[in-house]
């Protein structure tokens, strides 16, 4: 009855917008990439909060996750004997809770958990559409889960849907909290359970930001969302330690991200700041602030140091009776070679908690390939491949993919192991629809100026797909950044872009003898045409392009016939937004792509490295109507492609490891300079 509650009262939320978008007219498997992604196999960690002093005991951490799947962004429960947390099993975010050990037994549930199989889980919220459900928290009695999603779209491009949601477990009622076309990250519950603080851009929305997204905390009622009102101006990821003392970082001037700690007041109208004070210094980053009534006086950040390329959790004394803040080490000692995230405390005060990888060193092998729930399961499945620029082969038996640097081909049911065909630094990927085992690929520096030395090759696999079969032919001359080739059809032509007028655009050639087969141009401006991709039925050619504001950065995705006819914009996410990757469904009707349309899902210092911090998976009509939100998460989907061939979830190998450890980067832009002015080198990768 719960269930069926929820459910019912989501359809009422989220309206015909989403639930009734239309079906794709077409069927088959789309595949995309998520940068790193592959490679976190995140679990939840715990050590003991007391005995830090003077450093934390290797042995003590205790893993609280099973193992399975992806799990992150932990809370305890009220009673400090639960553990809230997301995970990406079974294809898509959700939100569960599992016993924690009692103190004491740390050794003994480490092993448990290692050699046993586990309990299945069942999700907090068993309720579609799929959404991102993410950071949550339980209000004191444990009735009320609260939670950010991004069930419901927003009401214009390029606004978040990310938004603060309560679901009354008992009964499964779900409300919005977050006021409508507003968006809201990383939500605190007050002790009491009365308030929630979250971080919002505020009613101007998201700007684009790829490092911080410059937003200020609201507080407001828990039981409703009543009252909300601006608390502090320039801060994220709020915590509560008490009723009146709430926790906050901040990017500052000086360049260093540092925790706050803002005294605030309670009055008829809301909550609002009384004193705001600077918690930790320059000369470090310290981010993703924890408290906790049952630690007063201590606060667990996530820190980035000079002369270290990990993130660690440390605990911070800031009681009034210290004459300067100490600092405790807590994850260095345990795994100094690791990343770690969004640190959490438990109620009681006994606990600090975490997530990293898990296994030795950074983490274990990634899955190769990855089912993710599909919205319409019925006319296509979607799967994660832990390779960039994928693509199918047209009988649908293989895929090939792209290391950066790498050429790769593997089974497309996940079978066999990867193998690599070219050992270069090679983007994208496309298959010849005539002549058996031909991939276009271009080979040399990637997203370069329009004079780089860059050429569409052909690789042919050979009759037998033996290693000593492969032969590559150069297509294209001079290098002026010749890319994204894409063929007809009918065998006989290839598109792709190149910079050899100084600009970036549009050009088809002979697809066997290259340009000294035939070549003319197709588009032409001082813009950049680029990523093309030619349509099954040989009638479009579908493209990104800058041409509404060369130069601004910003990409929308055109259409063209192969004679130069025709050309119209399809779908173009906002001034200043990128919407890119485009790839033909099988009836070419409808694309595929990559797209900040949805804008950002979650504070981007919370996560690891993304070349952005946003991009989700998307379908649209060729019309530029039926827009349709595939993927939901808070990491960078991207280069999708798409195969008439309908892949199964449960055909495909997702347990199959590839070759590799799980070797991420911390946020680029977090990167530290040893200069004498103390300031971080380096932007967004």
């Amino acid at each position: 009855m719960a269930r069926r509650t929820a459910l019912l009262l989501l359809v009422l939320l989220v309206g015909p917008l989403l639930l009734a978008a239309p079906a794709c007219s077409t069927s088959g498997t789309i595949v995309f990439t998520t940068l790193g992604r592959s490679r976190y196999a995140f679990d939840i960690f715990a050590l003991p909060l007391a005995p830090l002093y003077p450093a934390a005991n290797p042995s003590a951490e205790v893993r609280l996750t099973d193992g399975a799947s992806v799990n992150y962004n932990g809370h305890f429960a009220p009673s400090s004997d639960s553990l809230l947390f997301v995970s990406e099993r079974n294809g898509t975010l959700n939100l569960y809770m599992a016993p924690v050990p009692a103190p004491g037994a740390g050794a003994s549930r480490r092993e448990e958990l290692e050699v046993a199989a586990p309990a299945p889980l069942s999700p907090l919220l068993p309720w579609d559409p799929i959404a991102l459900k993410d950071r949550p928290s339980l209000t004191p009695d444990g009735s009320y889960l609260v939670y950010v999603s991004t069930a419901v779209p927003a009401e214009s491009p390029r606004r978040s849907w990310a938004a603060v949601y309560s679901t009354h477990l008992p009964s499964g009622s779900t409300r919005r909290l977050t006021a409508p076309d507003v968006a809201d990250f990383s939500p605190a519950v007050s002790p009491s359970g009365d308030w929630t603080a979250s971080a919002s851009p505020g009613p101007d929305g998201w700007g684009g930001e790829v490092e911080d997204l410059n937003t200020d905390i609201y507080v407001f009622r828990t039981s409703d969302g009543s009252q909300r009102t601006l608390a502090i101006r320039d801060g994220g990821w709020p915590c509560w330690a008490d009723e009146t003392t709430i926790f906050f970082h901040r990017r500052d001037s000086d360049g260093w991200y540092s925790v706050y700690r803002a005294e605030i007041s309670v009055t008829g109208a809301g909550v609002s700041a009384a004193s705001v004070e600077r918690i930790t210094p320059p000369g470090f980053h310290a981010f993703t602030p924890a408290a906790s009534p049952g630690a007063p006086g201590l606060v667990a950040v996530a820190t980035r140091r000079p002369g270290s390329d990990y993130r660690h959790i440390e605990v911070i004394d800031v009681s009034s009776s210290r004459s300067e803040n100490s600092y405790f080490e807590v994850t260095r000692p345990v795994a100094p070679r690791a990343h770690h995230f969004n640190p959490f405390i438990s109620p009681d005060g006994a606990r600090v908690g975490y997530h990293r990888c898990r296994g030795s060193g950074n983490g274990d092998s990634p899955l190769l390939l990855e089912n993710i729930k599909s919205p319409a399961p019925d006319t296509f499945s979607l799967f994660r491949i832990d390779g960039s620029f994928p693509s199918f082969s047209h009988d649908g038996k293989r895929i090939a993919f792209v290391g950066l640097p790498g050429l790769f081909v593997v089974n497309s049911d996940g079978s066999g192991g990867r193998r690599q065909i070219f050992s270069g630094n090679a983007f994208p990927t496309s298959w010849d629809w005539k002549r058996k085992g031909v991939i276009y690929t271009s080979v040399g520096p990637d997203f370069a100026s329009e004079s780089t030395k860059v050429d569409v090759v052909a690789v042919s696999l050979g009759d037998h797909d033996e290693d000593s079969n492969i032969s590559i032919k150069k297509l294209t001359v001079g290098g002026e950044n010749n890319a994204f080739p894409s063929p007809s059809p009918d065998g006989k032509w290839v598109v792709f872009r190149s910079g050899r007028s100084g600009h970036k655009n549009l050009y088809i050639m002979d697809a066997e003898d290259g340009e000294a087969g035939g070549i003319r141009r197709l588009t032409e401006g001082p813009w950049s045409d680029t990523m093309c991709n030619w349509s099954p039925d040989g009638e479009w050619i579908a493209f990104a392009s800058d041409r509404h504001n060369p130069g601004g950065g910003s990409f929308a995705i055109y259409m063209v016939h192969p004679n130069g006819t025709g050309l119209r914009r399809v779908v173009h996410s906002s001034d200043g937004g990128r919407t890119n990757h485009p790839w033909f469904s099988p009836d070419s009707k409808t694309l595929v792509f990559t797209s900040d349309y949805a804008a950002v899902s979650a504070e981007p210092i919370s996560n690891p490295h993304h070349y952005q911090p946003y991009g989700e998976i998307f379908t649209v009509n060729i019309d530029g109507s039926g827009i349709r939100r595939l993927t939901h998460n808070s990491f960078e989907d991207g280069t999708p492609s798409w195969t008439p061939y309908y892949l199964k979830p449960e055909d495909v190998g997702e347990t199959l490891q590839a070759s590799g450890t799980c070797a991420f980067e911390d946020c680029h832009w977090l990167n530290i300079d040893a200069q004498p002015d103390g300031l971080m080198c380096g932007k967004h990768g």
